[in-house]
Formats: C-alpha cells, structure tokens, sequence
C-alpha cells in the first residue's frame, strides 16, 4: 500500500492576501482567459478594453470626445480628453480595489462595471503601469511594477488639456509569449466608434469615428451583402437599435449594454427579437410565427442600464430581468410606426416572413421523416460520447466550460475518449468526410444523417438559446485530408448556423505535428520551425511525425486537451466577406480558384 503524507490543516495555512495579490494568484477570476493574444478573448485585450471603457464612459457623460490610443511593441498608451480622475484620488483608484467614481449615479449613470476592480486589474497584471490625471493645469502621476508603486509626483501642467492617461505593458510572467494582433484591436476600436457616434478613436493616426452608430455597423457587417430591404434604424434615449433581413438562413445578432459587446445576448436581445416580431405581427394583423419573422434577420441592439446584471465575470450575457418589458414595448410601437411610415420596405418585409414561413411548411415533412429516421436508429445521437455538464444547465458552475470536440474517425476519437474531462469534454466521431452543403438548402441539414446528428448534439434547431456546449471545436487531422473536413465543417456552421461562429462558439484545435524526445525531456512542436528548434535543442533525440490524430496516445492527448490545448477561435469578417470565400473555396471549380491553387501549391519532395 502506498502511504500518504498527512497534511496538516491549522491557523499557519490560512492565507491572507492583498488584493492586487489575489489579482495576480487568480487572474482568470478578473479577466477570464490569459492567452497569448491569439484569440480575442485573450487577457491582453480585456485590460485595454478595461481602460478605455473609463474614457468611454467620460464621453457617455458629455466630456471629451477623443480617444488617442498607441501600441509601441507590446506597450499601450491610452488618453482620454475627459474630466481627469480627481488628483487627490489618482493613486487610490488604480490601486486600491472598491475605489472609484462610478459608484456614484450622478457622475456616472450608465457604465459597464465599477472601476472599482478595471483598472487596479490592469495595473496588477502589467509589468509597468502609469498613470496621469490632468485637471486645470495640475498633474498627478503614479508608476506602478506589479501593481507596487514606485513613484508618485505632482504639479503643475499648463499644456496639457483635462483628461487621463494610461501606459501599460502586460506582465509576461503572466502572458506569457504574447503580442497583440492588429486585427482584433481595430475590430474591438471600430465597435466603439460604432456605439458612440461622434466619438473619435485614434489608433497609431488610424481614425475610427461612426456618424450613424449601429447602422453604420450594419452595414459594415453586412460588407455588401444585399439586403431585402433598408434597414431600419431608431436611436432612442436609452436604447438604440438597427435590423434588416438578407437572404442567409438564421439569425445574427450584435448585441450590446453600455458599450459592452455581450456575445452569449441576454435579456435584452432576446427581448430584441420579441420586440420585432410582436412589431410586425401587429402591423400585419397576423400571428406570424417567430422563425418565420426572424430567419434572415440581422440586427443589432445597444441599450444604457443602471447596474447591469451580467451572468458571468466577462460579462458576456446579460442577466437583467427588470428591462425587459420596456424593451419589447419600446421596439414593437417604433416597428409598427416605421412600417406604417415605409410601405415600401413593409412590403419587402412581409414578402421574406411569408416566404419563410412557406419554406417552414415544405421543410416541416422533411423534419418529421428525419425525427422518426433518427427514433429508430436510437434513442441517443449516434457516434456522441456525451459529458455531465452542458451550457445549457440553467445552474452548473462549469456550464462555460462544456466542450464538444468533433473528431475525424474513431481512433482519434477513441483516445480522446479515454483523455477527456467525462464532466465537461464531449467527443462526437465523424464517420467520414461530411458533406459540402455550399449551395443547398436547408433540407440538406435533415436529409444528410450526419449533418442532422451534429445539429442535435448541438441543441441549435430552434437557434442559440438551446446551445448545450460553449466551445465547439474542430479536431482534425493536420494534413490535407483534415483541412478539408475542416473547411466542410465551417461551410456547414458558416451557411446554416452563422450565429454560433458569429457568437466565438466555434474553435480549431491545435495539435502536434511532431515530437522531439530523448531519455530526459519530450517536446511537442506544432511547426517545422518549432521541431527544428527542439532538435537542436535536445541531444541525441528522436523525432516523430504524427501523421494523424490516431497515432497520438490517450496520455498525450490529455494534454492537449487540457491544460496545454491550442485552440484557435474562429472569427469572421462581415457577412459579404465570408459569403465571397465560401462561394471561391466552396462553390463550383473555376478558373480563378484553380490559378490561386496552382500558385499556393507547396508540397514536400522526398
């Protein structure tokens, strides 16, 4: 019998921590992910939205209408022309946590959180923070290492204007190997500028300013998709929203409270979607169906709350329930009024509802056969090896962390079987190559026996709200096979379910390519660059190429899907965007995608 060493539980091993200390012991509790700034969820992104969020707010009410923000390397600068933090405050509320303004409704009424926490997470987590407040032509400055200050001054300042900066290097201690991407900072910026029109954001002399707030974003998201009809919008005086229908299958939903992007929506956007179709059920005197209103339907909506409730720390999903009512009534009486303002577009819009719901009734027969197909194969989804919690569980304190991997064949999914987390990691094994639904219509997703299950182990027949799994990811092989199952998947995701990519619900997984071993260490390398690195590394190594999923053991794969998994979260461009790249890979053979694949073309020669 192996003994254990008893571990003694007294008074010495209670802890107390300061609280920038507990910051820097439980990072995920404040800004969710750490990530390497590969994914735009990563921590790196959340400060910086944590700070400009302060300068947002100061323009929410009424002061400063400029943002200036600079990246040198991994270094941030941000500065707002705001009020300035008071300067007998400065130190205090970047360090000390439950100090701000913002619990005050009078100076801040509609703000995203409590500065309380934001802005003292950033300065725990970097290796450098300072920050300046300018007020009538005095200063105070504080510089901060690891959330400790190491110097305070002040004094007078007569050029610069009222306002606050921020300059930050995130602490690679923590994130370790990072780097911003150009590409989700301007995303992120041009979401501001789309929710606060008239504000301008300076990024590196790059301008982002949006005069029609979330039509402009409509339209850009929309990238020259053709609408049926122009989308309406309506800016009230706390809620703000814009919608059109295109003729894609789904619903696609931007949602937003108080300049927080919520990608899981909330009670506001499902209010959103009530709130249209009651509108257009009354103006037509008719009691359309809810799939028959919306399918199609892009919009976007952006509501100002006092003390928001978020479901989460990240505050992804909004959870305030005191809203609602107001919503739905707010957006059913200006849709009726617009409709009967703009018969035109009343037209347009009655047309795709009532086309819908025709194409609901032809699909309805095609629904029931593959139901009754499905009852009797079995009662459970074929090739699912489901886990215990779901994101669906209205309660489970891992509901976030549910995960179902969609794997190539049954050896790969068989060693991750027996590596999975049974409480939190579902495996769904594909039979073969799934099938290239570019161009065909719904029906396709019942008829094809392995497109229906995948929809079913998903919970998205009815859209979103029934999404039983947070993270959906692709776990192929990494040869030309497995790209190609990829990009199947995608297509089929992107045509039928666009919410769910739209949403960051879908992932690639990263897995090895090879690995570099000797008799005292073992590197995985997902990369030539990386195996060539490691061979020179390691002395009389021995290297393997894992030419699939399949030859990768349970005990690897552990890792991979734990602790140390590589994932890739998928996001798109605007809704033009994807639909030209689905229509060049996807679509029919020309000669354009046949000249890109000779140019591409690399192969390794023996």
């Amino acid at each position: 019998m192996t003994k254990t060493k008893e571990v003694v539980y007294d008074e010495k091993t209670i802890q107390t921590l300061d609280a920038l200390e507990h910051i820097r012991l439980r990072t995920g509790m404040y800004i969710g992910r750490i990530g390497d700034g590969s994914n735009p969820a990563d921590g790196i992104y959340v400060m910086l939205k944590e700070v400009i969020d302060n300068c947002v707010d100061e323009y929410i009410m009424g002061h400063g209408k400029r943002i200036v923000i600079k990246r040198r390397g991994s270094e941030m600068t941000v500065r707002d022309y705001g009020r300035g933090i008071p300067l007998g405050k400065v130190i205090e509320c970047v360090s000390k946590i439950n100090t701000g303004g913002k619990y005050n409704d009078d100076v801040f009424q509609f703000s995203v959180g409590l500065n309380g926490v934001g802005n003292k997470a950033v300065n725990a987590l970097s290796s450098e923070f300072e920050v300046v407040s300018y007020r009538d032509g005095k200063f105070k400055r504080g510089l901060f290492r690891q959330g400790k200050k190491k110097e305070e001054k002040g004094g007078k300042e007569a050029k610069e204007r009222n306002g606050t900066l921020v300059r930050f290097i995130p602490d690679p201690e923590i994130f370790d190997d990072y780097g911003w991407q150009e590409e989700y900072l301007e995303h992120r910026l041009r979401y501001y500028a789309f929710l606060n029109s008239g504000l301008t954001l300076d990024y590196n002399g790059q301008k982002f300013v949006s005069k029609n707030g979330l039509a402009d974003l409509l339209a850009y998201e929309l990238g020259g998709e053709p609408a049926v009809y122009d989308a309406f919008h309506c800016k009230l005086d706390r809620l703000e929203f814009a919608f059109t229908h295109t003729h894609a299958y789904g619903e696609t939903y931007f949602s937003f409270v108080n300049g927080q992007y919520t990608n899981d929506g909330g009670t506001h956007q499902s209010a959103f979607r009530e709130g249209v179709l009651k509108g257009v059920n009354e103006f037509a005197k008719n009691g359309f169906a809810g799939e028959d209103v919306r399918d199609g339907l892009v919009g976007a909506v952006a509501v100002k709350v006092q003390d928001p409730v978020f479901e989460s720390q990240t505050k992804n999903k909004l959870g305030s329930t005191e809203i609602r009512s107001w919503i739905v009534n707010s957006i059913k009486e200006q849709v009726v009024l617009w409709l009967h303002k703009n018969p035109e577009e009343a037209d347009k819009l009655l047309e795709k509802v009532k086309n819908n719901q025709r194409v609901r009734k032809e699909l309805s027969a095609i629904k029931k056969e593959a139901r009754e197909r499905a009852k009797k194969v079995a009662i459970r989804i074929p090739k699912l090896i489901d886990c215990k919690v779901h994101l669906s569980d209205a309660k489970g304190k891992r509901r976030e962390e549910s995960t179902l991997f969609i794997t190539e064949g049954d050896s790969a999914g068989g060693a991750m079987i027996q590596a999975r987390d049974v409480q939190t990691q579902a495996i769904y094994s594909l039979k073969g190559k799934p099938l290239n639904t570019y161009g065909l219509g719904r029906e396709a997703v019942y008829k094809n026996e392995e497109l229906y299950n995948i929809m079913r182990a998903l919970g998205v027949e009815d859209g979103l709200d029934g999404l039983r799994y947070n993270k959906v990811v692709i776990a192929t092989d990494a040869d030309v096979d497995g790209m190609h199952i990829r990009n199947l998947l995608l297509t089929y995701f992107l045509r039928f379910f666009e919410e769910l990519v739209v949403s960051g619900h879908i992932y690639i997984l990263g897995t090895p390519i090879f690995r570099v071993r000797n008799k005292s260490e073992t590197v995985y390398c997902y990369s030539e660059a990386e195996r060539d690195t490691a061979v020179e590394r390691l002395r009389n190594n021995e290297v393997t190429r894992f030419k699939g999923l399949g030859e990768i053991s349970p005990m690897e794969f552990k890792q991979f899907i734990g602790d140390d998994e590589h994932m890739t979260r998928i996001t798109t461009g605007s809704m033009g965007d994807v639909k030209r790249a689905l229509e060049f890979f996807m679509g029919k053979n020309t000669p354009a995608r046949k000249e890109y694949i000779i140019e591409n073309l690399i192969a390794d020669i023996a």
